[in-house]
């Protein structure tokens, strides 16, 4: 039996060596650019290169014919100060910010009950999460304004009351319930993966040593699903800071957000370098804050 092991040891150190484990990894690594080699292309056509025509047309000059890509210049950067854009700028900032903490507030409890609750329970409340994105977003934010018109269910049962005549359509509330509504999802998931990986004994632990319920929460269970609250956050800020499709439906023309005022430089004002400026800075914020993703919340969901 010894003499039969001792030549398979011997080919195996053979075999084994640094060079041959180097060559094997270069050869892992070889197979996996090659089966990820659709997906980069994919993404050097359909991002890599949009991106970079916006970025020309940003340093480009608008003429009375149209756009010339000769005359570079950072006018457009320029404008980015004026009032009227720090206004409308402000005004999809704090309505980001509204809706994501209104979605933090109302995702947290339910993440957490779900995280509790036994598997097939999970399951389903998942299930009801994600029946939401069955529906056609265009054809859910058309069912807010049915809900919020003048003849719809929310001003007939303000009527009912006595109330009078509920008038939310074409405000900034009825913005904010259609970015929630659309929104919270991505919200719910991260905290949900998060919340559900921690140990269940330490909170325990920490009541068993005369803590409240909220000293459990603050010290024990906010700072563990901290990557769940920062991944939700900018899951929710960052498409609701360019939302165009919601306040385009909900807010009319009175609530003028960011992802309106550029989709107006380009179709009616004809102004491609400043639309493409301001679309510019709007993906280096989503990129900054994919990077924050990444870097603080990414790694330990």
């Amino acid at each position: 039996m010894t003499a039969t092991l001792e030549p398979e040891a011997s080919i195996d150190a053979d075999v084994a060596t640094p060079e041959f484990e180097a060559a094997r990894e270069q050869q892992k690594r070889r197979q996996g650019l090659f089966m990820a080699l659709p997906a980069y292309l994919y993404l050097f056509v359909f991002f890599v290169i949009p991106l970079v025509i916006v970025i020309v047309y940003s340093f480009a000059t608008r003429t009375r014919f149209g756009t010339e890509l000769s005359g570079w210049n950072i006018d457009s950067y320029r404008r980015l100060g004026d009032p009227l854009v720090r206004d409308i700028l402000l005004r999809s900032t704090t309505l980001a910010v509204i809706t994501t903490l209104i979605c933090l507030l109302l995702a947290y409890p339910f993440a957490y009950y779900m995280s509790t609750r036994s598997e097939k329970t999970r399951n389903l409340m998942l299930v009801f999460v994600m029946i939401p994105f069955w529906t056609n977003f265009l054809v859910r934010n058309y069912a807010w304004r049915v809900i919020l018109g003048s003849d719809g269910p929310y001003s007939r049962l303000s009527e009912a009351i006595g109330f009078g005549e509920g008038r939310l359509l074409f405000t900034n509330v009825a913005v904010i319930l259609g970015l929630v509504y659309g929104f919270l999802p991505f919200m719910i998931l991260p905290l949900y993966a998060a919340i559900e990986r921690i140990d269940g004994r330490l909170l325990e632990a920490s009541r068993d040593l005369y803590a409240s319920g909220f000293q459990s929460f603050r010290h024990v269970l906010l700072p563990l699903s901290m990557p769940g609250v920062v991944a939700g956050s900018i899951l929710v800020f960052v498409p609701s800071l360019g939302a165009y499709v919601t306040p385009a439906i909900l807010g009319g023309a009175k609530t003028t957000l960011l992802g309106s005022y550029i989709v107006t430089q380009f179709l009616s004002a004809r102004d491609w370098p400043f639309g493409a400026a301001l679309s510019f800075v709007l993906m280096a914020v989503m990129l900054t804050s994919t990077i924050v993703y990444f870097r603080k919340g990414g790694r330990t969901l």
